[in-house]
């Protein structure tokens, strides 16, 4: 049977309906949020997994029926997530995974459906509350609920889930997800605000999730379902502390070595191997000795990460001996490769990333084919994560979730400090190739990426740096880390990053492994990562201090002209005749998909930009337009060249294409019988605009730019 729950919630309206669809799932609800629609699916296999995670997939489906658009290409149908989706899906995973008990190894999916898109109330935001509910009124042991909300600020006020005009307006745009009273998941972009603003915005957005949650509840006291009893991947008790005693000392010894990531690395792996050599020993006889010796290498690293917790949290020891706010080593440079327009390498300890940038006409941007409103993208920051940065083999494929996602934050944290088009008319890509990675790498490429804008002369309003923020708790006590590196962040409780400039904070990121984390923690990271990140602006503004004013001799430079919208069509032509010829005689090229052509980019408001290597290709490029659209004024005396002579007259072109009439009664003051014993094809006279005919062609006069001839009389008394 069909039930219907409403929530007034800040204006607008949810309505959830369980019950109609989708029956079979083990948890099904329909979201609306104004005239946007979601379906939330929760499905659980009944089998236990023998992976030694918890396969938990979470999709979210765009359909691009929801917005009234046919999906472009060949095939006509939604192919591949795009990066929206993905990062979508995972903004929905990030919070519920911690919601499910350690040991949990059921297959679960949850599909979120997109049906319907209003864009000023967020799917996204409707997906969160519908894959939380959908799995919290199902038999799925989940211990939720969990909500999420947008958070938006104009002037001194906060808003929730603003609207697409709210969102243009506003200085942040703060995505959270948390429980009833705590916050597990944060995605930010901002224009630089305080620390002290975030915060703030972040207890806004926690009590309109705290209703959400509310509404949540009651759903679920309603109409959810008993929670049924999984078996959770456990180990025996007995052989759990007899691998610990065993190897607690020889892991102990090798955690407090001050070595680099691979030599630690190597000796804590043969500690385990030692163990597992130990132990496959003493259980040789037992037919069940893969599964043991299974078990033994989990309990080994569960000892590993016990111990690095220990360390940090009772001794105030890092694995590589460094205090608990201090930075690893850094350096960085410029220019490292010849022909790119900007490039820079940024290492901080065993951390590397090489990062170019490439600018372009703006007719190169990226073409979105999603569920917003917008269709265009001019600004792309694309990750790259090699396995030998790891030291490791591997797949190597299309950008998998985390490269999107990495990709994704570093394009945030640097758009703020874009210009805007009309100041810098390019696409602008930048590319960061991780070539080392020991942690923070996201962090790493927002350097490395800013750096290499700022060397290919790319105006940004000021230097952006990122670091990384960690957290291990034991009981009631805690640690926060700065600039954390791959063992801390595999054994941390969370993943803290933090990007901006020296005025604010450009962008966040935050994940737990927790169920949430108290304010006076997030305060106490922000403040860490603040000192963190004027250290590493130090270093790169020593290394360069501002954009340079000029750009690589490869990159495409750039001339601006301002037509009337009316004469667009004369520029580009009938068929693009006109444009066409434009390019190939500027550039002196066959095609006008030569490498070596000029491009021209036109706006609908008659903004034209004209991109090239050249300064001259342009300046030529520049003044062929402003040929076909120059006006003949009447009145004028003009300097042109005769290109054609008939009975009734001749023509003369003033400029390339714009081309008037002489009408023979108007080539000289004297009668003239024929044109042709005045002028010739080539002749180069001076002719007078004297208006237009009513089709619009020029006429022009000889005979009004010449002298006027003395009268008989005059010349007698001037005798």
């Amino acid at each position: 049977m069909k039930k219907e729950f409403k929530l007034e919630f800040r204006g607008r309206e949810f309505i959830v309906e369980i019950g109609e669809l989708a029956k079979q799932a083990n948890g099904s609800v329909l979201v609306r949020y104004g005239d946007t629609v979601v379906l939330s699916c929760a499905v659980m296999s009944n089998n236990v997994s023998t992976a030694d995670f918890f396969p938990l997939t979470v999709l979210y489906q765009e359909k691009l029926y929801s917005v009234g658009k046919i999906p472009g290409g060949f095939i006509k149908r939604e192919g591949r997530p795009t990066d929206e989706a993905t990062l979508n899906a995972r903004l929905i995973d990030r919070p519920i995974r911690p919601m499910f008990a350690e040991g949990f190894r059921n297959e679960v999916q949850v599909i979120n459906t997109v049906l319907s898109v209003d864009p000023d109330n967020s799917p996204e935001m409707a997906a969160m509350l519908g894959a939380s509910l959908a799995l919290s009124i199902s038999d799925i042991p989940f211990d939720g609920p969990i909500a999420g909300v947008r958070v938006g600020k104009i002037g001194k006020e906060f808003i929730i889930n603003p609207t697409v005009e709210e969102t243009e307006a506003s200085e942040l745009l703060l995505t959270l997800a948390g429980t009833k009273s705590d916050i597990c998941m944060i995605e930010a972009g901002a224009k630089e605000v305080s620390e002290e603003t975030m915060i703030k915005a972040i207890e806004f957005g926690q009590k309109a999730i705290a209703e959400l949650c509310a509404f949540q509840s009651d759903i679920v006291e309603d109409c959810g379902l008993p929670k049924v009893v999984v078996d959770l991947a456990q180990i025996d008790p007995e052989l759990t502390t007899l691998v610990k005693d065993y190897a607690r000392k020889s892991m102990e010894d090798v955690l407090h070595l001050k070595a680099d990531k691979n030599t630690k690395y190597a000796e804590i792996e043969n500690v385990k191997v030692q163990t597992i050599g130990h132990f496959s020993e003493i259980y040789a006889a037992n037919e069940n000795l893969a599964d043991i010796l299974k078990d033994v290498r989990t309990l080994v690293d569960e000892l590993e990460a016990e111990i690095v917790r220990d360390m940090i949290v009772l001794e105030g020891l890092r694995p590589d001996g460094r205090a608990l706010d201090e930075i690893r080593a850094l350096s960085a440079g410029i220019d490292i490769l010849p022909r790119t327009h900007g490039s820079a390498l940024f290492t901080r300890g065993q951390t590397q990333a090489l990062s170019t940038t490439t600018l372009g006409a703006i007719g190169e941007h990226q073409i979105l084919d999603g569920l917003g409103l917008e269709d265009t993208k001019r600004f792309m920051l694309h990750y790259n994560f090699p396995n030998y940065s790891v030291g490791e083999t591997g797949r190597y494929g299309a950008p998998g979730r985390r490269e999107i996602g990495h990709g994704a934050l570093g394009e945030r944290a640097l758009l703020q400090v874009m210009p805007d088009e009309v100041e810098f008319p390019y696409t602008v890509r930048v590319v960061s190739e991780i070539l080392e990675s020991n942690g923070s790498s996201s962090q790493a490429s927002i350097c490395a990426g800013c750096l290499s804008l700022m060397a290919a002369g790319v105006p940004i309003k000021a230097p952006v740096a990122g670091i990384a923020m960690g957290l291990i708790t034991k009981g009631k006590k805690h640690a926060v880390l700065t600039d954390i590196q791959g063992l801390e962040d595999h054994m941390g409780d969370m993943d803290f990053k933090v990007a901006g400039t020296k005025n604010g904070i450009t962008a966040l990121q935050m994940d737990i492994k927790i169920k949430g984390i108290t304010k006076a923690i997030l305060k106490e990271a922000l403040a860490q990562a603040h000192n963190a990140r004027l250290q590493i602006l130090d270093l790169m503004v020593s290394i360069i201090p501002e954009p340079r004013k000029e750009l690589s001799p490869y990159a495409p430079k750039i001339a601006c002209i301002d037509i009337k919208p009316e004469k667009i069509k004369d520029v580009i032509g009938r068929g693009g005749e006109m444009i066409t010829k434009i390019i190939l005689e500027a550039s002196n090229v066959k095609t006008v998909n030569d490498k070596d052509a000029v491009k021209v980019d036109i706006d609908d408001d008659g903004h034209v930009v004209v991109y090239h290597t050249d300064r001259e290709i342009i300046e030529k490029t520049i003044s062929m337009i402003e040929n076909v659209v120059r006006e003949v004024e009447e009145g004028k005396v003009y300097n042109g060249k005769v290109t054609k002579v008939e009975d009734f007259g001749c023509f003369v072109e003033l400029w390339p294409g714009a081309e008037g009439l002489v009408h023979v009664s108007q080539l000289a003051h004297e009668r003239v019988n024929k044109p042709s014993d005045v002028v010739k094809i080539g002749d180069e006279i001076i002719v007078k605009a004297i208006g237009t005919d009513a089709r619009g062609r020029i006429n022009l006069s000889r005979k009004d730019a010449l002298p006027k001839p003395k009268k008989k009389d005059e010349d007698k008394k001037a005798e």
